[in-house]
């Protein structure tokens, strides 16, 4: 009776064999998991437990645990604030304009037209440029003297010609923003047109029987399946602009003054410049926080899963 009973308990061969497939693949994947872990999981720990202790390169009798003192001390630092401040007003404003002109660059190049690959092909070469090329670039045809931007300006008769771009807070922080959407904007372009190239032509075709025009399709076809993709861009393209560095060194070095000085160009300074790691490991950390309740926030108000697709996909077909 017992032995029946066993054998009864058994799960079915498909589910044992399911469980071993499972057992294997992580078998396989453990490997891999263990590097990840030795260059991203480790060097965070330290990082954060570097956060809360005295360690100065530059005085080497400066070790003892901290506690928060180090996050008390980025806190208190009025360049802190300041460059927290406007770190999230470039995140705001980059990733809005961008978003909107990577969806226009995304639509344009999803209808079909004569020359269409050569242009798709043509709008992701400034992306595959490396930002240091690009933004040296951008800062030789910014140049007040011998620019090309002000003397095409100069040429048209159009005002701005004498302007020094990266000499004013303002115009600095425009050059930044120009520079870094003409990286970014191919990027954000190729996602969401990956996420249009999804969405079957039957939803469109059923929307003008309806009677729908070109607006209504979009708002009630294109943006509810762009979800998933909108997503995506929107968590790489934030990400960037929070982390903004190089762009800003290389245009600008964070000046005029420190007008244009970012939280990434804090952590810079605080770890190389002032060999502080206790006080450059809390602003790494807060930076790392800060990107996680971000990426959190966009997942909860995007969330979505196949259903929603499907019933997105439903309802506009109606």
């Amino acid at each position: 009776m017992a032995s029946a009973t066993h054998v009864a308990e058994r799960p079915p061969r498909w589910a044992r064999a399911a469980a071993a497939d499972r057992r294997l693949g992580w078998l396989l994947l453990a490997p891999t998991l263990v590097i990840l872990l030795a260059v991203t999981a480790f060097p965070l720990a330290y990082n954060l437990w570097n956060s809360v202790r005295h360690v100065e390169l530059a005085d080497p009798t400066a070790d003892g645990f901290a506690g928060l003192g180090n996050y008390r001390e980025v806190f208190a630092d009025p360049a802190f604030r300041q460059a927290l401040v406007r770190t999230l007003v470039y995140t705001a404003v980059s990733v809005f304009t961008q978003m909107i002109a990577g969806l226009v660059v995304a639509l344009v190049l999803h209808r079909p037209f004569r020359g269409r690959g050569w242009v798709r092909a043509a709008v992701l070469v400034p992306w595959a440029v490396p930002t240091v090329v690009g933004a040296t670039s951008w800062k030789t045809m910014l140049d007040p003297q011998t620019g090309f931007v002000n003397q095409a300006l100069s040429a048209l008769h159009l005002p701005g010609a004498d302007t020094n771009w990266l000499g004013g807070e303002w115009t600095a922080w425009v050059a930044i923003g120009v520079t870094d959407a003409w990286k970014t904007v191919p990027f954000v372009a190729i996602i969401l047109l990956a996420g249009l190239q999804v969405i079957p032509d039957e939803l469109y075709e059923a929307a003008r029987i309806d009677g729908a025009s070109a607006w209504q399709a979009f708002w009630r076809v294109t943006l509810p399946l762009l979800k998933p993709a909108l997503l995506v861009a929107l968590i790489f393209r934030t990400l960037s602009a929070l982390l903004v560095f190089d762009v800003v060194f290389i245009l600008t070095g964070g000046g005029p003054g420190n007008t244009t000085e970012t939280l990434s160009y804090i952590n810079w300074r605080e770890f190389l410049v002032e060999t502080d790691f206790g006080t450059g490991g809390a602003v790494s950390v807060v930076l790392v926080v800060l990107s996680l309740l971000v990426a959190a926030g966009y997942v909860r108000i995007f969330r979505t899963d196949g259903g929603d697709r499907t019933d997105s996909s439903r309802e506009a077909a109606r």
